[in-house]
């Protein structure tokens, strides 16, 4: 990890939640007998998609956004992202009255584009990959000067996001595990943070698409592996690693485990139809992996992150 990477503390957690409280929702915790019954275990599904921008990543974009200084909040921020970041931090902008630029891939859901567009930011479009996306970025924040507000790897970013693992503690107790998606880390590392300090015995268990698997074999290799365009219909979580949530990522989870497209569908029909949420593909991969590993969890009690609900109704992955 680079020297001057500084790695975000639970005090660092605490703090962010206290600035962020007037701007976020403390989501609710649901439950379904009929997914207990059919997975063996106690689950219970903390559902961030009731953000008002409709992901978790409200947290971080809104601890990034209200710690900034005056001087550097008239730059405002920038950012790169596939979408619920962007649509985030575009909100968190707005209600500080500041300035937002996205880089966004062209695939992007055209649902994320216009969420971004509502709550005031400017996008600028790049190839679904991401060197193109880096690239795009540098241009456009060299010609803006916002403060770079990195999707996932960025200690203010991942304390933002530990702040909803702290509200599931303290909805639930006596959790065996939390379980949450994986693509860059930003949700797991902050889930590890908190977690670690406030319920060490809980277990993080990050889950991830097969066909997006890069966090799986660096868990499994012990180094970072980076994709830099892979395709799942999980399109939340097709970024690598990093650095930061590296870190958490081989410090402090448990395991990984991993789900084919059409057992993430298979998940994401389940979860509409019983737990009566609409919730995007990349959010079912939890509930996909602890069907496939049903040993892993029975008898268990199991939080699940219900990350964001920002899905294109014209193009279900069932349709």
């Amino acid at each position: 990890m680079p020297e001057e990477m500084y790695i975000p503390t639970y005090d660092d957690m605490l703090a962010a939640h206290e600035r962020i409280k007037p701007h976020i929702r403390r989501t609710p915790v649901r439950v379904s007998d009929y997914l207990n019954e059919l997975t063996g275990a106690q689950l219970f599904f903390k559902c961030e998609n009731f953000q008002e921008p409709g992901a978790f990543k409200v947290r971080g974009a809104a601890n990034a956004v209200f710690g900034l200084d005056e001087a550097q909040a008239a730059k405002g921020v920038a950012t790169h992202s596939s979408g619920n970041h962007a649509s985030c931090l575009s909100y968190a902008a707005m209600l500080r009255g500041i300035p937002c630029n996205v880089v966004m891939p062209r695939t992007a859901p055209q649902a994320k584009k216009d969420t971004v567009r509502r709550y005031g930011g400017v996008i600028t479009e790049c190839e679904p990959s991401t060197s193109s996306r880096e690239e795009t970025f540098a241009r456009v924040q060299a010609e803006t000067g916002g403060d770079f507000v990195h999707p996932y790897n960025d200690p203010r970013v991942i304390a933002g996001q530990g702040t909803c693992s702290r509200e599931l503690v303290e909805q639930v107790d006596g959790l065996d595990f939390v379980v949450a998606p994986i693509g860059g880390g930003g949700m797991i590392s902050g889930t590890c943070l908190t977690l670690s300090t406030l319920a060490p015995e809980t277990k993080v268990i990050a889950a991830e698409p097969e066909q997006a698997d890069d966090a799986y074999r660096s868990f499994k290799a012990g180094h970072i592996i980076a994709d830099d365009a892979p395709k799942t219909i999980a399109d939340g979580l097709l970024v690598p690693l990093k650095d930061l949530t590296w870190h958490f990522v081989k410090n402090h989870v448990h395991e990984i485990y991993t789900a084919s497209d059409a057992e993430i569908v298979d998940a994401m029909k389940l979860i509409w139809k019983h737990l009566r949420v609409v919730m995007e593909p990349s959010s079912a991969v939890p509930l996909a992996t602890i069907l496939k590993n049903p040993d892993a969890f029975s008898g268990q009690r199991v939080g699940i992150i219900i990350t964001g609900g920002n899905v294109d109704l014209d193009k279900l992955p069932w349709n």
